[in-house]
């Protein structure tokens, strides 16, 4: 178990490059959706790896192995070798535990007060104007989900370029885009290396809600350019004040979803199509090891207990 239960954490170092270059040859649905997977089961297989850890050296307490009714050197694995390592684990969950209970009950704090703020008269079904000459404009996720925006982002933009800006963010309440936000950030939380993922989860939502948009408004320029002139309103006024886990049409690299929006998709090439199925290859395979990995650990952390409870005995090549 000591080597397997290695790999889930080792992992996440292969695949979030990886995944990075991945994700900008993928359709952008496909992309939010392989990068949330790939984060979530990197997350919980090397979570799973430290509590594996940190289990298998609580069994050689004394106390705990009296609970049990185990017999520690039957346990195997060389005690005072993997002791510091089982400690270390011990406290990384801790940490980790901490971490995601401090900035999940900060999300439910900002979602709830952002709520309370925009029941106000100036909701019209899903969209609450805010009386702010601050440049703004952001999804807010929730029951009900809102679009909330400034009246100063609305005297930024033409009547057709508020509803573009009002397409995009309600792309994001459709698509349920802060679900796909929250389960990432979750996953970021147990793996520090999994923060590579951020940037390009971002940008695949961002591009996703654009696409949407342009869809419903039937014009791409119009779309580039209310995007690009709300980004350079709420730019120049300086970064407001919203929920974390808000999406907004001014977040990311503007310049290159525009360029996006204005330009028509490169044809794909053979080359191309090669690297795209390789990377997905290596993420399939990068998956597969770590969450491989920690069953295998598990299991062997099972059998272990078992032979130390007498409920199991070790094979041996010859019986007496």
């Amino acid at each position: 178990m000591i080597y397997a239960v290695w790999i889930p954490l080792l992992v996440p170092l292969l695949a979030v490059p990886a995944a990075r270059r991945g994700a900008e040859h993928l359709p952008h649905r496909t992309a939010v959706w392989m990068l949330t997977a790939l984060a979530l089961t990197l997350a919980v297989s090397s979570t799973a790896a430290l509590g594996l850890l940190a289990l298998s050296g609580a069994l050689h307490l004394p106390f705990v192995a009296a609970l049990g009714h185990l017999s520690p050197p039957l346990l195997g694995g060389d005690w005072p070798v993997t002791a510091p390592a089982a400690i270390l684990a011990a406290l990384a969950l801790g940490a980790l535990g901490a971490l995601v209970l401090r900035r999940t009950s900060r999300h439910v704090r900002e979602l709830r007060a952002a709520h309370r703020q925009f029941t106000s008269p100036a909701t019209a079904g899903d969209l609450s104007v805010r009386h702010d000459d601050q440049p703004d404009a952001y999804a807010l996720p929730g029951r009900p989900g809102r679009i909330v925006v400034t009246t100063g982002m609305l005297r930024a933009l033409s009547a057709r370029e508020r509803e573009v800006l009002f397409a995009h963010e309600r792309a994001h309440l459709t698509g349920r885009h802060h679900l796909f936000l929250a389960a990432t950030e979750f996953a970021l939380a147990l793996h520090p290396v999994l923060r590579g993922l951020r940037a390009p989860l971002s940008y695949a939502l961002e591009r996703w809600a654009d696409e949407s948009a342009a869809a419903v408004t039937g014009d791409r320029a119009l779309t580039a350019r209310a995007i690009g002139r709300a980004a350079l309103a709420a730019h120049t006024a300086g970064p407001a004040p919203r929920p974390r886990m808000s999406l907004t049409a001014t977040a990311g690299p503007v310049p290159r979803r525009v360029t996006a929006l204005l330009n028509a998709a490169p044809p794909s090439t053979r080359a191309g199509r090669l690297l795209t199925r390789a990377l997905a290859c290596l993420l399939m395979l990068c998956v597969a090891l770590s969450a491989a990995a920690a069953i295998d650990a598990a299991t062997d952390l099972h059998t272990g207990i078992e032979i130390a409870q007498g409920e199991a005995l070790p094979h041996s090549g010859d019986a007496d």
